[in-house]
This record gives structure tokens, C-alpha cells and sequence, in this order.
């Protein structure tokens, strides 16, 4: 059979490709053709017209609405979340095979013309699923569209750092930040390393302030739809303008969405319906949003950041240790789940505060967030060349992958072998993150980019001790997960290698 699917997932970076991967290889092996339109965080190439119209059947694979999801009305369909097919790539095949054969019919048009995109940004929230699950795609919708943001931003005001230290000396990020705006505006010259280093800091600084508006705004838009946006982005504005950070962003999120939700769903006369989205909802639940952070917690929540700020700034010795091993521990748990994101977004928004010294706590807390990361897919990669005939021939291959999802930052390289091994890997996982997250606080690595990995080198204080912290990590993972996968073998592993020489004895004998 012939199928298409759509895959996206909420950061758009790394499962929304993995789970396009699986699916392609799984129908090759049980003779389909798959054809997948990834919609991840760079954009998206649209199937072409005419696969779509050959196609019997369609996956979604998404945990944020399709774009376009009227072109593939009246095929049969399965609908999973992106985690699904990444775990379970033949079943979510086989499960679409059978739409197919009963004829399952799909949705109509969505709701926009077609060929169209959706009438506002993409989200997807069960409004069916359990408190916990949905409070965690609300604040999953939020930091979705904050990344982009944050890595844009950091790493321009980074490289505005390593350019300073270059035009300025010792003093450069410093100086950077004295210039004055109008300095840059009246007198720029192309070849001053001066004035790209304030350029690249300003336009960096630009792209950080909008972190918390957009966090709030789209947690307030997962709840309550376009009506939450307005109240959402004033809410983290206000919340930067009092101090009250990303904590801040986060309450207001949460308040203006449920604000706006509350409004909208008021009966109100028929000649008032038409100015309650555009004029009522926006002016009150603003209104509401900005009271209670002036008046009410604003300042509460503020003096709590600047506690954070100075707990974090008065850690040293064994505490930033511990504090380094918690945090690996938390990115290698769940490798691109909840509690690794609360741990990656804890690093990020700690970039956010201002007048923070060359080697303040938040770079060296970024450094070991993003160094701990790269672990698991790394290990995992390094043990399948150690160790080869410990794991079946998808997971070689899925190995080769992970040398570069590793050095890239994108723990969810290791994903496919913790989906076929949960405890063994995981176990290995969270020792190893956490073994380099201890050391990069302990070597005092510092990073002012929120992303990038390896490639981000140049912008990470003392990087040999970055590289050797990594390394130390991902060889304490490679021998655990070894040394348990020795004691127990994979019967699947084991059927392989018995299939491979009897294939050999069968080609000698010909």
C-alpha cells in the first residue's frame, strides 16, 4: 500500500524528524511505501498533491495540530502522537493498514480553504486527557515557540561576547554593553569588530526579551485559543517589567489563558458578539492580567527570581557540584520528556537575567544542562561500535545517527534504544549525564548559547574541560549500559545473529 503522514512534535527539532525516520523504515520493511511531510520547527516541504491523491491511507503522527489537514479528507487515517511512532513505528504501520482495509473515513475540511494554513499558530491539546497531561501540553505549547527565541537571541549576544573580547580585550563584555544605541544607529562602521560586537549584542538582546511574552502568551494561547494571546504577551511583558521573570510568565500564562477562556464563553447579546473577540476579550482579561501582576503577586513572584538569582550566585564547591549532578540527572532521565525540558528550561531562562558576570552560575548551569544532554546519544553510539553484537541491526544503524544527534545537542538520539530497553538504558543514562553534569561544574565551564552542542565550541568558557566532561559521561553510560546488556542478552539480538550465520552457512554451501 501507499501512505502519507504528517509528523511534528512540540519543539519541532528532534522527534518530529526521528518519528518521519521510523515510519519510512517501517513501512519499507513490511512493503509499503511511506511518504512523510515532517513539520518541525525549520518549516515544512508539503507532500506533493498527487502522492497524497495516490495514497490509501494517512498517519498523524503529531502533538500539535497538521497544518492543512483537509488535503487528505475522505482518506482512512490513524491519529498517534509523535512519541508513538518513534517507540512503535511497525504498529502505528500495521494500525493504518487496517483503517485502510475498514475503510475508516477521515474528517472533513478543517475549517480554512485549501491548500491554506491553519487560521493561527499550531497547537494540540486532548481536551480529553487527565489535569496533569493537559497542564503539561499547555506548558509544552509555550516552550515550543519560546525556543526558537532563546536560541536566536542567546547565541547572538554570545558571539557578541567572543567578538568583544577580540576588539576590547579582558574588558569586552563589559564594554559591549556600555555602548549606546545611538552610537550604533549614527556611526556604524563595517569594519569595526567594535560595532559588530554591539550590533550582534543589541540584536540578540532584542530576540532574548521576547522569552517570557512569548512563554506567557502561548500558554495562555494552548488554553483559551486566539483569545488568550493578547492578555498571554502582556502578561510576560508585565512580568519582565516587575522583575517577576519567567516564573511571572508562567503565572500570567496560566491566568490569561483561563481569563480568557472564562470571557469568551459568556452569553452576551447578539449585536456584541461580533466586538467580544477583537475589542472585549483583549480589554479585559488585559485588564485583569495587569492588575493582579501590578497589584497582587508581581512583586511576590519578583522577590522569589531575585532569591533564585542569589541562591544560584551564592552556590560554590560542593553545592555547584551537586547542583551540576541533579541537573544531568534530570536530562538524561526522560531524554527530551517533561523533567528533562524542566531541567533545560531552568538553564535557559537563567541566560535571561541581567548584569550577569563572565562566570556567573547561570553560564556555568547552562554549561552543564547542555553537556549532559549530549550524553545519552553519544554513549549509546559508542556502545554500539564496542560492543555490536549487544543489539539488533536497527539499533547499529540508529547508532550512526547518534554521533551527530549527539554532538548536536538532541538527546532524543537516544530515544530508539531506551524505547527497546527502558531500564537498562535509562539507568545508564541518568548515571552518565549526571557523572558529566557534576564535572562541568566542577571544571567551572561556562556558556552563554542555549543550543548547538559541539558546533558552539568557540563560546563555551574553558571547552577542553566541556569536551573531557562529556567524554568521562559518555564512557561512564557505554560501559553500564554494556555491562547490563552482557549480563541479559536480547533474545531479538540473539534470533539476528543466529538468521546472519545461517545465512552465511547458506552462502558458502552455494
Amino acid at each position: 500500500m501507499k501512505l502519507v503522514a504528517v509528523t511534528s512534535c512540540p519543539t519541532g527539532i528532534a522527534h518530529t524528524y526521528m518519528a518521519a525516520e521510523a515510519l519510512e523504515q517501517a513501512g519499507r520493511a513490511a512493503g509499503h511505501e511511506v511518504a512523510v511531510e515532517t513539520q518541525g520547527a525549520a518549516g515544512s516541504m508539503p507532500l506533493d498533491p498527487r502522492v497524497i491523491a495516490d495514497a490509501d491511507g494517512v498517519i498523524y503522527a503529531a502533538d500539535l495540530e497538521v497544518k492543512d489537514k483537509d488535503r487528505f479528507a475522505g482518506k482512512p487515517f490513524v491519529d498517534v502522537g509523535v512519541k508513538k511512532a518513534v517507540h512503535d513505528a511497525p504498529g502505528v504501520i500495521a494500525a493504518a493498514i487496517a483503517a485502510v482495509e475498514s475503510g475508516v473515513p477521515a474528517p472533513g475540511a478543517t475549517g480554512h480553504a485549501p491548500g491554506t494554513g491553519p487560521a493561527g499558530p499550531v497547537t494540540k491539546v486532548d481536551s480529553n486527557a487527565g489535569v496533569g497531561t493537559r497542564v503539561r501540553q499547555w506548558l509544552m505549547t509555550g516552550v515550543s515557540y519560546m525556543i526558537p527565541f532563546v536560541a536566536a537571541g542567546g547565541i547572538l549576544i554570545a558571539l557578541s561576547f567572543m567578538l568583544a573580547q577580540l576588539a576590547w580585550g579582558d574588558e569586552g563584555v563589559v564594554r559591549v554593553t556600555e555602548v549606546p544605541l545611538d552610537d550604533l544607529m549614527t556611526s556604524f562602521n563595517v569594519v569595526s569588530l567594535q560595532d559588530w560586537a554591539v550590533l550582534l549584542f543589541q540584536t540578540g538582546g532584542v530576540a532574548f526579551g521576547f522569552l517570557v511574552p512569548v512563554l506567557s502568551g502561548f500558554i495562555a494561547y494552548a488554553i483559551a485559543d486566539r483569545p488568550g494571546l493578547v492578555p498571554g504577551f502582556v502578561g510576560g511583558s508585565v512580568s519582565v517589567l516587575v522583575g517577576a521573570g519567567f516564573l511571572g510568565g508562567l503565572v500570567t500564562g496560566f491566568l490569561a489563558g483561563f481569563v480568557a477562556l472564562w470571557i469568551a464563553r459568556w452569553k452576551v447579546p447578539k449585536g456584541v458578539r461580533g466586538v467580544m473577540p477583537v475589542v472585549v476579550i483583549p480589554l479585559l482579561s488585559s485588564f485583569v492580567v495587569g492588575l493582579v501582576m501590578f497589584v497582587i503577586i508581581g512583586r511576590p513572584i519578583a522577590s522569589l527570581m531575585d532569591g533564585l538569582s542569589s541562591w544560584l550566585n551564592g552556590l560554590s564547591g560542593s553545592n555547584l557540584v551537586l547542583l551540576g549532578l541533579l541537573l544531568g540527572a534530570m536530562m538524561g532521565f526522560d531524554l527530551g520528556g517533561p523533567i528533562n525540558k524542566v531541567a533545560y528550561t531552568f538553564a535557559v531562562t537563567g541566560l535571561a537575567t541581567e548584569g550577569l558576570d563572565a562566570d556567573a552560575t547561570q553560564y556555568k548551569v547552562m554549561a552543564a544542562v547542555m553537556a549532559a544532554g549530549m550524553v545519552a546519544p553519544l554513549a549509546m553510539a559508542l556502545a554500539t561500535v564496542v560492543r555490536k553484537k549487544l543489539f539488533t541491526h536497527a539499533e547499529q544503524e540508529n547508532g550512526k545517527a547518534a554521533w551527530l544527534l549527539g554532538a548536536s545537542f538532541i538527546s532524543e538520539g537516544a530515544i530508539p534504544f531506551a524505547a527497546a530497553d527502558p531500564w537498562r538504558v535509562i539507568v545508564s543514562s541518568i548515571a552518565g549525564s549526571a557523572a558529566t553534569g557534576a564535572i562541568v561544574m566542577a571544571f567551572g565551564c561556562t556558556l552563554r548559547a542555549p543550543h548547538g552542542g559541539i558546533w558552539v565550541l568557540p563560546l563555551i568558557g574553558n571547552p577542553l574541560g566541556f569536551i573531557l566532561a562529556i567524554a568521562i559521561g559518555v564512557v561512564v553510560m557505554a560501559a553500564i549500559v554494556v555491562a547490563l546488556k552482557s549480563a541479559k542478552p536480547n533474545p531479538l539480538v540473539e534470533a539476528e545473529q543466529a538468521a546472519d550465520e545461517q545465512a552465511a552457512l547458506v552462502g558458502q554451501t552455494a
